[in-house]
């Protein structure tokens, strides 16, 4: 699960640069704006972060990819898996390989964590955001009782 050969990941939520969990992502990568096609962005409330789920071939997310050098790659990993809950039980996100494309239009992959808690997106507190960009949500920096 963590090819050294794809030291990248799509973030898309409170792991922007400058959002509340940045910090986490540590250092040593260089970011760039991207967009992921084919998920959609929720927001759930009251956790205060947001969802990431397969969508129609048309929706689109952006957000920007991390590349790491490999160093820091194995440093930061561990710290990302963590406050994505990839090891809670159940989990509350998976991370696959994606295709994204950077802003000046190179496609490539990278590492993208998807929301695993399917049923949570039932009850209320789920939306999904409109255009794709969490930055655009005004309560977005309102962390929930679990602190992610």
């Amino acid at each position: 699960m963590t090819d050294p050969a794809i030291p990248r990941v799509f973030v898309y939520g409170t792991l922007l640069p400058g959002e509340r969990n940045a910090h986490v992502a540590a250092r040593g990568f260089t970011a760039q704006a991207a967009t992921l096609r084919g998920f959609t962005l929720h927001h759930l409330h009251p956790e205060g972060y947001p969802a990431l789920t397969p969508g129609p071939a048309d929706a689109a997310v952006r957000g920007a990819v991390l590349t790491y050098d490999p160093q820091a790659w194995k440093a930061a990993l561990p710290g990302l898996d963590d406050l994505e809950g990839l090891y809670d039980t159940p989990p509350l996100y998976i991370r696959q390989v994606a295709p994204v494309t950077l802003e000046g239009g190179e496609e490539i992959t990278a590492w993208v964590y998807v929301y695993a808690r399917a049923e949570r997106l039932l009850a209320p507190g789920a939306r999904v955001v409109p255009g794709g960009d969490w930055r655009d949500l005004p309560d977005r920096d309102h962390p929930g009782a679990d602190g992610r």
